[in-house]
């Protein structure tokens, strides 16, 4: 067969079909123009794919946080796909106070009182009772799978409405659109009580309704006053519990407390408290607090730790528990008005101490307060208490003044029965006897004052009213009057200097020394009893030592109290000495009554006869035996 060969013609068309390609390709390349327009458009397309990989970043974020709490939610996942899923707060306030409600935990994460301020050189700042993180409450729930669910880390979806002039705040963390475990913040104009409601709807499927649910609710006590040691001894639990009966987790490290049917527990402050209160009594309560304050000379910001944890029990398969938060200070007057017995946390003093606070310290002062400046109303306070207690202490310093002119004849007696000490005691009663004298007589009145100073060590340092007022160089009468601020620190008397206790020290000190003579010119030493000379002499100057060491971090509206008490005594103590009694007319009474005949004995006198006689009696018989 023949080859067949490769002529010209198509040689040609090879040709002709190469330089139409080459043709083509050169007519498709871009121009210059065409070149700068496709970069500028591929700058712009990579700009706009960055934007849209950025907006893209927190939404994946938001998808896995959801992700995970979908599947720590198990039933609840419903609440984690909401929108309401996220760390955001809702507000609601009144002229008092303003609470802000996280989404998280549905717990109040802010609260601060509008009318009152933190104790801070240099700066204004408002009391604020829960901030930082500082409190947390939480329901640990148990599921239908005995799985443990922490509402503290659940989002609650909020829904805020008006009820009148009443903010309702829902807080509801959903299973489904129609079951829910519900908070409910009740806020009224006006008012430091909140109305606060736990209520599940719908939940038996989810919840394992046979357990109860443990309610725990925690506080770290914030710092607002000038003096850390002195607040932090006034922060403590109380609660009301069984039918009207009061009580408080001691101070200390670590205590605790167990009490049953509680109708509030309180998370008390020096002057401001946070009170959770129901209207259906807890079944038990654990209290538990712990004290923060280890070195009081360092500057702290948290005081006490408190920690309650409480069973909240179902009803029908549901929870249902309607119950009140106060937020706001520790005054008598503002406590009392709420009609649900929260005066009881402030400490009076118990019995007579409380009594007298209650009746006769606190109205005083609240009405004298109400009109003239609080340092002068402790002044003129003092000066109506101890016009008051005057005629006790006429009656003790007659009673001293007595016992002195007696004095003479009792020093016979125990010359003439020195070798025996019954007959000794028989004659002296006798002497007491004809006389009309009354060993005891000079005690009582001075029994009958002490109640009202151990009131005082009450009342002082729980008056609210004192806080942030000041009188002369004291800037803070619940507070002490620093004078001077020390470079270093004393053990048991702080940094600084105070000076009301020092007036208050010189006082007692001359106080002392004035009656100290008297006292013992008219009490007789006794055998076998110690050197009532000895111990007043040491006594003298014991107790402007302890007055000056222990009042030194105390309210200067206390060691005013006591200057001026101390001042009038004094003044009362040579008015009375000067001008009422006088012992040459005392002397002639008593020789007169020896004359009369004896009076009858009264009961100390015949009980202390008997018992001499009786002492006697088995006296004689061990002689005969």
């Amino acid at each position: 067969m023949e080859e067949k060969k490769l002529d010209l013609n198509s040689i040609i068309g090879f040709v002709l079909i190469f330089g139409i390609l080459i043709w083509i390709m050169y007519q498709n390349q871009p121009t210059e123009a065409q070149i700068k327009d496709d970069k500028a458009k591929k700058e712009q397309a990579a700009v706009q794919a960055k934007k849209q990989s950025l907006a893209v970043v927190p939404v994946v974020q938001d998808s896995i946080q959801k992700a995970q709490a979908s599947a720590a939610l198990g039933n609840f996942a419903y609440s984690a796909s909401l929108p309401s899923a996220k760390d955001t707060v809702t507000t609601i306030e009144n002229e008092f106070i303003r609470i802000q409600v996280a989404n998280k935990g549905g717990q109040i994460v802010s609260a601060t009182l509008k009318n009152h301020e933190r104790f801070k050189k240099g700066s204004k700042q408002l009391v604020t009772l829960i901030e930082k993180n500082n409190a947390q409450l939480n329901l640990s729930l148990s599921t239908q799978d005995n799985r443990s669910l922490q509402t503290k880390d659940l989002y609650f979806q909020p829904t805020l409405t008006k009820n009148g002039t009443d903010q309702v705040l829902s807080m509801r963390l959903k299973s489904s659109e129609t079951s829910y475990l519900e908070y409910q913040y009740v806020l009224k104009a006006n008012n430091y009580m909140l109305d606060f409601s736990i209520q599940s709807q719908g939940l038996q499927s989810v919840l394992n309704t046979s357990k109860p649910v443990n309610l725990e609710w925690e506080l770290k006590t914030l710092r607002n006053e000038k003096g850390i040691d002195y607040e932090n001894r006034y922060t403590e639990i109380y609660f009301a519990y069984e039918d009207d009966k009061y009580d408080y987790v001691g101070q200390g490290d670590s205590k605790s407390e167990a009490p049953t049917k509680v109708s509030y527990v309180a998370y008390k402050q020096h002057f401001f408290s946070t009170i959770l209160l129901t209207d259906t009594p807890f079944e038990k309560a654990d209290l538990a607090s712990a004290n923060l304050v280890h070195d009081a000379a360092k500057d702290t910001l948290f005081t006490k730790q408190f920690k309650s944890i409480i069973p909240l029990k179902f009803e029908r398969g549901e929870l249902d528990y309607a119950m009140h938060w106060y937020i706001g200070p520790t005054d008598y007057a503002t406590l009392k008005s709420y009609d649900k017995n929260l005066e009881h946390v402030i400490s009076l003093g118990w019995g007579i101490f409380g009594w007298i606070n209650k009746f006769i310290f606190i109205p005083l002062f609240g009405f004298l307060s109400s009109f003239i400046a609080y340092g002068i109303a402790i002044i003129v306070f003092t000066i109506l208490i101890k016009i008051a207690m005057s005629p006790i202490t006429y009656k003790s310093f007659l009673s001293q003044a007595k016992m002195k002119v007696l004095r003479p004849e009792i020093n016979e007696l125990n010359e003439k029965f020195k070798k025996d000490a019954m007959k000794k005691q028989q004659e002296t009663m006798k002497l007491y006897s004809k006389a009309g004298v009354n060993p005891m007589a000079g005690c009582i009145p001075a029994l009958i004052q002490l109640p009202f100073m151990y009131a005082s060590f009450q009342f002082f340092p729980s008056a609210f009213e004192l806080r942030q007022k000041g009188f002369l160089w004291a800037d803070d009468l619940s507070s002490f009057d620093e004078i001077v601020k020390l470079p270093f620190h004393i053990p048991f008397y702080g940094d600084h200097i105070s000076l009301f206790p020092i007036l208050a020290a010189i006082a007692i000190f001359f106080y002392m020394k004035m009656t100290s003579g008297d006292q013992q010119m008219a009490a007789p030493q006794q055998e076998g009893m110690p050197d009532m000379a000895k111990m007043m002499k040491i006594m003298i100057y014991i107790s402007p030592l302890m007055m000056l060491f222990f009042f030194n971090n105390y309210g200067s509206g206390l060691s005013l109290y006591n200057f001026i008490s101390n001042l009038i005594t004094i003044g009362i103590m040579i008015v009375i000495k000067r001008y009422v009694v006088d012992e040459k007319k005392i002397h002639a009474q008593i020789q007169e009554n020896k004359l009369k005949e004896p009076k009858k004995k009264g009961r100390f006198q015949q009980k202390m006869q008997e018992m001499m006689e009786q002492a006697e009696a088995q006296k004689a018989a061990q002689k005969k035996k």
